[in-house]
């Protein structure tokens, strides 16, 4: 059963097309990995099926109703966490739920048990009683993802959960997400982390200048974005200059490089003697090649085989949030540890 489905989803802003008939579903239970460069227009298809944004065209089922005609019975069946953290700095822990859960109209008691239940699950039961200014960025991230959870919705949007996070929180998250999955919920997941997406994924869809341009599983997606001319190479060079990353870019069988070190590019490059050529740069502009490796595929070389952008360039978009959640209420209390 499809918890959304997609039917020539489209937005225009003026003579900009954001998002170009998009179609897609997402089955009950999955977490679907959305990735894009900044500007392909995943924010805005977000917003679309959140009811933040209505479309230009086309429509969506999200929860089973459409986004267009029903959109307060999609707002009652969704959750949405997006990268500005949603907390009253004042209020405790405890206290931003019940706020929330009230905002919802939520019984008093219901919201107790909710909350007692998920401040367990996120490890800040203990923190219950404190206030949300005194708390780091990733104790802030878990009662945000609990605010969005505390109406029980059958399907939660995460906008980067763990952008800027430690490895300690990361991993933390990661797995309330597994469980929430094997509880059943519908996760849409939009990371910069590709790690993030191949890890957590069942599926992933990569959208680019408005259009979904690839969309399967995480082993689907390295399986098939590079096709049987392209090799992947690690190659680590002393004396890696700056005019010898421009040569080795401008190379016609060069399909994208990264510098991954001071000493180290990743490229993926195409066709007959493509290894010959790019050695035979790296001598002629004086580098001094000290390892070369060829390496599988992997979802960040599918990214950047299929949009030509690099992941990184994605962490500037943002989902707005909704409207009157913005504000933070100052507090200056010493931070938790």
């Amino acid at each position: 059963m499809s918890s959304i489905e997609a039917k020539d989803l489209t937005r225009k802003f003026g003579q900009l097309i954001a998002v170009d008939h998009v179609n897609f579903h997402v089955e009950s239970g999955e977490v679907f990995g959305l990735l894009g460069p900044n500007g392909a227009g995943k924010t805005t298809l977000i917003r679309m099926l959140c009811t933040l944004l209505r479309p230009t065209e086309g429509t969506a089922r999200v929860a089973g109703f459409d986004i267009r005609k029903q959109p307060s019975q999609v707002r009652e069946h969704i959750g949405l966490v997006t990268e500005k953290i949603i907390l009253y700095d004042r209020l405790t822990a405890e206290e931003n739920l019940f706020l929330f859960g009230r905002l919802n109209h939520l019984p008093e008691q219901t919201i107790k048990e909710r909350a007692d239940r998920l401040l367990r699950l996120l490890k800040m039961e203990e923190w219950r009683k404190h206030q949300g200014g005194t708390f780091s960025t990733g104790m802030k991230q878990r009662i945000n993802i609990a605010r969005a959870l505390i109406t029980q919705p059958s399907i939660l949007f995460l906008d980067e959960p763990t952008l800027g996070l430690d490895p300690q929180t990361t991993r933390a998250i990661h797995e309330f997400i597994r469980e929430l999955s094997g509880q059943g919920m519908t996760i849409i997941l939009t990371t910069h982390i590709m790690s993030e997406a191949d890890e957590l994924s069942k599926k992933i869809g990569i959208i680019d200048r408005g259009r979904i341009v690839s969309l399967d599983t995480p082993a689907g997606l390295k399986k098939a974005g590079t096709d049987n001319s392209t090799t992947v190479l690690n190659i680590d060079i002393a004396n890696l200059t700056e005019r010898l990353i421009t040569e080795l870019k401008n190379l016609a069988c060069v399909k994208s490089l990264m510098q991954e070190e001071t000493y180290r590019v990743r490229l993926q490059a195409n066709g007959e003697g493509a290894v010959d050529r790019i050695i035979d740069t790296i001598r002629a502009n004086n580098g001094q090649i000290r390892s070369v490796s060829t390496v599988e595929p992997t979802l960040e070389d599918v990214f950047l085989n299929l949009t030509g952008h690099e992941i990184r360039d994605e962490a500037t978009e943002k989902i707005p949030s909704a409207r009157g959640h913005g504000p933070h209420l100052r507090q200056g209390a010493k931070r938790v540890r």
